[in-house]
């Protein structure tokens, strides 16, 4: 018989044996600023998966859009022109869902380094989505926003919404082009 006993998974038992108290102190050390802004810089502000997905899944259902409208406040992530529907995929964290479920306290909790830099730059950011979703919908736009984490695993739930809306203000534009009112 062996000299060691390995339960069923090996790798947990040797990384237990390694992170034994008295055999091996593994030491935290945090990332150096380089590194950190090396991979800040390489978060995407547009075209993450879900947001994709989603597209991929309106498109099949034979729905046009366009991508990253410059002209529009907010620059939403699709939109349906002709319709003048506007669709956001908002992710969680960098849009503060924590602090409009959770208020400034929860959000206080979750961030763990930099309070002074990241509280004000996402009370910022739910400000300035509350302002673009006021300013589309002043300029006749249906908006639409989701949560990252709600549609993900339901993207169908999700893009039946959005055709929905956009399928009934094509209706009622079509509607409204035969017999204007005068």
């Amino acid at each position: 018989m062996s000299r060691f006993r390995c339960p069923q998974s090996s790798f947990r038992w040797i990384l237990n044996q390694l992170l034994c108290k008295n055999r091996l102190r593994v030491t935290y050390t945090p990332k150096g600023e380089d590194e950190i802004r090396r991979n800040m810089s390489a978060i995407r502000s547009t075209g993450n998966e879900t947001e994709e997905r989603l597209r991929r899944i309106l498109h099949r259902r034979g729905l046009r859009y366009r991508v990253q409208r410059r002209d529009l406040p907010g620059r939403p992530d699709f939109v349906f022109p002709s319709a003048r529907v506007a669709v956001f995929v908002d992710g969680d964290y960098w849009h503060g869902r924590i602090l409009i479920e959770g208020g400034a306290t929860a959000l206080a909790e979750r961030i763990r380094k930099n309070h002074e830099y990241w509280l004000p730059k996402i009370h910022r950011t739910v400000e300035r989505d509350a302002s673009n979703t006021a300013a589309l919908t002043k300029l006749g736009w249906k908006v639409i926003r989701f949560w990252e984490s709600d549609i993900k695993p339901d993207l169908e739930a999700a893009a039946d919404h959005v055709e929905a809306i956009v399928r009934q203000r094509l209706a009622l534009r079509n509607v409204q082009h035969r017999h204007p009112t005068r």
